[in-house]
């Protein structure tokens, strides 16, 4: 009996040994990982809906509460004024979540541009949701007013051929990021005008 209580103590010594040594591991090297996704995975996708901005919006980034959710919203200079914003929303795919940027202009409340962040969909397939810009093309100045639709639900979104899950996922992610920007239009607004411009590097 002694000895099994010798044992029990020894592991659970090194499971609470294990365990502090897994978080603090995490915690500190969490800010690194946090860097390589916005540079990596979302960088590409801000860069492109944003090609021309005076400033760096991956920089210029804030953090807004949407109840117990925090959403970041990246934010562009235009001749000298903050003009764009973007955010993340994800849609349903064929594979799993479709993450997708999404480029709003706060002064004509239209989109900017889309880009896809993440996804599991068919190479050759749903996968060109990524790689084609002429569909991502698509979403350009389309309102925030009004939901964004594949044409098959009476929209004007044209569907990648063969892949009509993956296309409606882009679709739902971009109308999800549309209701996001009119639910706290004015906190993003607001919080647009007071980001200090970081100049833009090449």
């Amino acid at each position: 009996m002694r000895e099994m209580i010798k044992m029990v103590i020894v592991l659970t010594i090194l499971a609470c040994f294990s365990g502090g040594v897994l978080a603090y591991l995490r915690n500190n090297t969490q800010d690194r990982i946090d860097n390589q996704v916005l540079e990596f995975v979302k960088g590409p996708a801000i860069r492109n809906i944003f090609e021309g901005a005076e400033n760096n919006p991956i920089a210029d980034r804030f953090i807004l509460k949407d109840g117990d959710v925090e959403r970041t919203v990246f934010v562009a200079y235009y001749e000298g004024e903050p003009r764009g914003v973007a955010l993340e929303a994800f849609g349903k795919g064929y594979g799993g979540d479709v993450g997708l940027m999404v480029g709003i202009d706060i002064k004509e409340n239209k989109l900017i541009g889309v880009g896809v962040t993440t996804h599991a969909e068919t190479p050759g397939m749903g996968a060109k949701a990524k790689s084609d810009p002429s569909f991502a093309a698509q979403f350009k100045d389309q309102t925030v007013d009004t939901a964004i639709k594949v044409t098959a639900d009476g929209g004007s979104i044209n569907a990648i051929s063969g892949a009509t899950i993956t296309s409606r996922a882009v679709s739902n992610a971009a109308t999800e990021a549309t209701e996001i920007y009119n639910k706290m239009k004015d906190q993003i607004t607001a919080e647009a005008s007071n980001v200090k411009k970081t100049e833009a590097t090449n």
